[in-house]
């Protein structure tokens, strides 16, 4: 509605028939909660009651009263209260909003009724029943999902898809800059070479008309239109350089063969709404902007230009004049029915009988009503002028079946009329790209020509499993990839830097390979998996090649966090993530075996990883093995093992061990508690708090968990502690703690009693 104030006149007018005696205010807000509350036919009387009711019109009610009457689908009263409106001042385009809205929505409607020919449902073509596991055909594979046409210079983006690199650089949130990805550059240019030839000229074509040189442009569009007539993305292209070059009768040609081969594309009618524009033809300009509002009502531009347009056609700049005329009897006479009008709620049949009447007036009692100001606004609301306004409404909106445009409008563009602005069309299907029409043109192979060369691996030089796409637009398995990054953040084959792909283990698959390579490799893809599932049954087995950590000493129940940099080991522990064992073993290097006899078994809890690619591995102990043999697989080293468990003793063996285990704790405790703040404090933040006793000394294969723990923490040589992990009786572990917190007792109560005697002696 247009936001123009009126302000009330002196005398409070009396509105016969509606809400007698109430201030002029009052009614007009009540009219404009009508407005919004989407009650227009209410709006619209309230209005028109208003207008009747004042002794001179106002442009802003007639503004009103015809955005009123647009909302409501009344168009040639609407059209006739904003012709009312320009006899009191010239209108603007903006103020036109309404009426614009409410057309294109009609227009839809209009064009999609007649096609179906009943209204309440759209038409639908008819199309092929095709069974759901049908193939996708391989020019829909190679396809972009963003321009629906084939992929042109494809560049895969972080998340996997991979799109034409012009809709990457088209997008409104740039990623980072990616390259074009080899492998499906040279499968397409293998499938389409023809096809590729179009896309090449076409990408040349606007690269020069980016460089504002058209001439050139058209010359390449030229020659890819020579090979593909009926690509609709080139005639808008063409179309688009004629319009520079304002060769206006070819770029009506051109957008002309666009609207037939794909009627609802905006951009198409939008073209052809420009060059008709420029070659003055002002109405058909008008119908094809319509056009583009139906299909896309939030197109603000398109909006503004359609309003331009509307004034000249049904505005001109003639009528937009305001006449200072003194009252006639028109204007007495014409403002007494509109009373009357409004005081019997006559609707809009009763409206079109008046106006019959009001077109037998000869042509002498027309002219003396339009030389009066009021009488020719009054003759305009009154809709007197229906007949002449719904005469032109039917040049725009047309009542029999045509032989040009096939339109379909979506199933509810019968209900547009009810949403904020008068009728919307789904953006996601108005404003799609200009789809492909060149099957016929370039030839295209029914099938695609793939082999394993296609997608092999450059590394491992099988084929791709898992495959992922760096910015550089290189392709790798995942697997590969990654040992790869291990040792070096570049590319392995143009070592281009990859320490942000590194630092975010964006590592997401390549769609569309993995889809090629499903549909057209798919017993290739098969023999890959089993060596793959064969390898990781392999790599899972908790006592064949367990992969081992040389490093320190781990006990059992004792966290044990690791800094984990080298390459080898960064392998190591992504496969104990993938296999989901996520163990691994702990064992001392030893001088000439290599690693010691005895290691613990370790549980990943949790992996953090830094952008450098390294990590810290927070795991802990929870069983102990003894190594038959070793070996070695890719860097780390591997062993066969076999899991210890403690002898159980029952009768008086079982109680002597229970008083020894009671014995021993109660010792560890005391010592524990006899060590200074700073060196507890330390202790608890490495190895976390002391395991209480528990009730049940053997019910841990391992033994107490505390045993372990204080184990841990006491000042022991690796050699020492290596022999109590590999004791099998709970009874001599007891016995050996026992011994070793004497001998550290002593040594702390001799060291105590030196530093007294040399206080003392001081």
């Amino acid at each position: 509605m247009s936001p123009e104030p009126v302000p009330p006149p002196p005398p409070p007018p009396q509105c016969p028939g509606c809400d007698c005696g109430e201030p002029f205010a009052k009614r007009l807000e009540k009219g404009d909660e009508a407005f919004r509350a989407g009650e227009y036919e209410m709006a619209a009387e309230l209005f028109r009651s208003m207008l009747a009711g004042l002794a001179q019109p106002d442009r802003g009610l007639c503004l009103r009263l015809g955005d009123a009457l647009a909302r409501a689908r009344r168009l040639p009263e609407a059209l006739g209260a904003f012709r009312g409106a320009a006899r009191l001042g010239a209108l603007r385009p903006e103020e036109l909003g309404e009426l614009v809205g409410s057309l294109a929505c009609a227009l839809g409607r209009r064009e999609w009724r007649l096609q179906d020919g009943r209204p309440g449902r759209a038409p639908e073509e008819p199309r092929e029943e095709q069974p759901a596991s049908a193939p996708v055909a391989p020019r829909d594979l190679l396809g972009c999902p963003r321009c629906q046409r084939l992929l042109h210079k494809p560049v895969t983006l972080p998340c996997g898809l991979t799109v034409c690199k012009r809709c990457v650089e088209s997008g409104a949130a740039r990623p980072q800059a990616r390259r074009v990805n080899v492998v499906l550059n040279g499968l397409l240019e293998k499938c389409f070479p023809a096809e590729c030839r179009v896309r090449r000229l076409a990408g040349q074509a606007r690269t020069l008309q980016r460089q504002q040189q058209p001439e050139a442009a058209l010359l390449r569009s030229d020659q890819a239109l020579d090979l593909a007539p009926r690509d609709n993305s080139l005639l808008l292209l063409r179309a688009e350089l004629y319009l520079t070059m304002k060769n206006y009768e070819q770029a009506l040609q051109d957008a002309n063969a666009v609207c037939q081969n794909e009627p609802l594309l905006t951009k198409g009618h939008h073209m052809k709404a420009q060059a008709l524009s420029g070659l003055g033809r002002s109405k058909e300009a008008l119908k094809e902007f319509l056009y583009c509002l139906a299909l896309n009502p939030e197109c603000n531009s398109v909006k503004k230009e359609a309003q331009k347009v509307m004034c000249e056609v049904f505005f001109p700049a003639s009528e937009n004049t305001h006449q200072n005329l003194t009252s006639s009897i028109q204007s007495r006479i014409l403002n007494s029915r509109l009373k009357a009008q409004c005081a019997s709620h006559v609707n809009t049949q009763l409206l079109e009988e008046g106006s019959g009447a009001g077109g037998s007036k000869n042509a002498s009692e027309k002219s003396d009503v339009f030389r009066n100001t009021n009488s020719s606004v009054l003759y305009f609301i009154l809709g007197l002028h229906f007949e002449e306004d719904k005469e032109v409404l039917e040049s725009i909106l047309p009542v029999a079946p045509s032989t040009g445009l096939k339109r379909q409008f979506p199933d509810d563009l019968e209900d547009m009329h009810e949403l904020n602005g008068p009728g919307k069309v789904p953006k996601k299907e108005a404003d799609s790209s200009p789809q492909r029409n060149m099957t016929s043109n370039v030839g295209e192979s029914p099938e695609l020509s793939i082999d394993v060369t296609d997608f092999e691996c450059a590394l491992c030089m099988r084929l791709l499993f898992e495959p992922v796409t760096t910015p550089c637009g290189h392709m790798f398995c995942l697997k590969c990839l990654e040992r790869c990054l291990d040792h070096a953040p570049h590319c392995p084959l143009c070592k281009e830097k990859l320490s942000e792909l590194l630092a975010s283990r964006n590592f997401n698959i390549t769609i569309l390979a993995e889809e090629l390579i499903f549909q057209y490799l798919s017993d290739e893809l098969s023999d890959r998996k089993r060596i793959y599932d064969e390898e990781m049954t392999e790599l899972s087995n908790l006592t064949r090649d367990v992969p081992i950590f040389v490093c320190a000493m781990a006990f059992p129940t004792v966290p044990c966090p690791l800094h984990v940099f080298e390459p080898r080991y960064r392998l190591m522990i992504r496969r104990c993530m993938e296999t989901g064992t996520k163990r691994f073993g702990m064992c001392l290097s030893a001088e000439h075996a290599g690693i010691s006899e005895y290691g613990c078994m370790l549980e990943i809890k949790d992996v953090r990883t830094f952008p450098d690619g390294s990590s810290v591995v927070d795991a802990i102990g929870i069983s102990r093995f003894k190594v038959l043999s070793h070996r070695h697989r890719d860097g780390y080293n591997t062993a066969d093992i076999e899991y210890l468990e403690d002898e159980k003793v029952e009768g008086p063996a079982y109680e002597e061990l229970t008083s020894l285990h009671d014995s021993v704790y109660q010792q560890s405790v005391s010592w524990f508690t006899s060590l200074q703040d700073h060196m507890k404090e330390q202790i608890l933040s490495h190895f976390g708090l002391m395991p209480d006793r528990e009730a049940e000394p053997q019910s841990n294969p391992s033994g107490p968990a505390w045993s372990w723990w204080i184990l841990a923490v006491l000042p022991l040589e690796r050699k020492a502690q290596l022999a109590i992990l590999g004791m099998i009786s709970l009874k001599e572990r007891l016995l050996a703690i026992r011994r070793i917190l004497v001998i550290i007792t002593r040594k702390m109560n001799s060291r105590q009693e030196l530093v007294n005697s040399r206080e003392r002696n001081n």
